[in-house]
């Protein structure tokens, strides 16, 4: 009997601290689940509750009115949202093409080994250590500044008259000063992927007969599809949300000519004040936000899933 009693007692214990185990994260947990829906999810909900509502701060006087879709319908008949969702495809698409493509030239530089290589690397990827704000303005009161810029003064030596870049072409202006700060990114994750080309697999097919552009369309190419990948889809990631860059160098204009959804956000908000309207826009762009970064997640889950990224 005593034997039984002294087994039944750990038993009995090992349960009550299992069922303890069990309970313990709960009660950790539930504290941060309450925080983050007090800031993230209970903003959400207000949001869409202003968006079905006439609510202007300009005319404190005027009741605040439910009108249900009636901000959705405004943004869509006087073209804003698709002039800002437009720009935004067009901004983004843009940076990330070009910045993919001088980084690729960038990486296949900087790979080889010559003398004073990491100089080189170190200069090459300052532009990304630099805050945007800070960078948008040495590009517009140093480089591009018709009068007294870099840019238009270099132009002029080759006999290309002087031209006001942001005011003239400011889509071309933004999309410029982006590519210099995203191109080091682009570099650096090819670079890795440069770095990992099995150098067998290359010794082979220059004893196989191939030139340097085989060599690099059949081999190094499908090596960095997968590296590419990742950064085209960081690269969007980061860039659907830009604000500070088209504030400091053309603050969304001439007009529309530069506003994003982003930006267009800010500019109903706090340059009309018009809380409904704003907080209809930042809905949407909060939707198109989550479903590219869903796809992101989704495509960037299944190239790790297959191993792609370390082979």
């Amino acid at each position: 009997m005593s034997s039984i009693k002294t087994q039944a007692a750990p038993q009995g214990a090992a349960t009550w601290g299992a069922s303890k185990k069990r309970r313990t994260p709960t009660g950790l947990i539930l504290p941060a689940i309450v925080f983050l829906f007090l800031v993230t999810q209970l903003p959400f909900l207000l949001t869409i509750f202003f968006s079905l509502r006439s609510w202007n701060l300009l005319r404190p006087d005027l009741p605040q009115e439910w009108v249900g879709l009636e901000n959705y319908k405004s943004l869509i008949s006087d073209g804003t949202l698709l002039a800002a969702m437009r720009n935004t495809l067009v901004f983004t698409g843009a940076v990330v093409v070009l910045s993919l493509l001088l980084g690729l030239g960038l990486a296949l530089l900087v790979n080889r080994p010559f003398p004073g290589r990491g100089i080189v690397r170190t200069l090459l990827i300052t532009p990304m250590l630099i805050m945007p704000v800070v960078g948008a303005l040495v590009w517009k009161n140093m480089m591009l500044h018709p009068v007294y810029g870099a840019v238009p003064w270099a132009l002029s030596k080759f006999g290309i008259q002087e031209v006001d870049v942001l005011a003239q072409n400011p889509m071309m202006g933004v999309v410029g000063i982006s590519v210099w700060q995203w191109t080091p990114f682009m570099m650096l994750v090819l670079l890795a992927g440069l770095s990992s080309v099995d150098e067998t697999t290359l010794e082979a097919a220059r004893i196989d007969g191939a030139s340097r552009w085989h060599e690099f369309w059949y081999v190094v190419l499908p090596h960095l599809s997968s590296y590419a990948t990742v950064a085209v889809l960081l690269g969007t990631l980061f860039l659907l949300p830009t604000f500070d860059t088209l504030y400091v160098a053309t603050g969304g204009g001439p007009g529309f000519a530069t506003t994003n959804l982003a930006y267009a956000v800010y500019k109903i908000a706090f340059a009309n004040y018009d809380v409904g309207l704003s907080s209809a826009l930042g809905l949407i762009n909060a939707v198109f936000s989550l479903a590219v970064c869903f796809i992101l997640i989704r495509v960037i889950g299944r190239i790790f899933a297959r191993g792609e990224v370390l082979q």
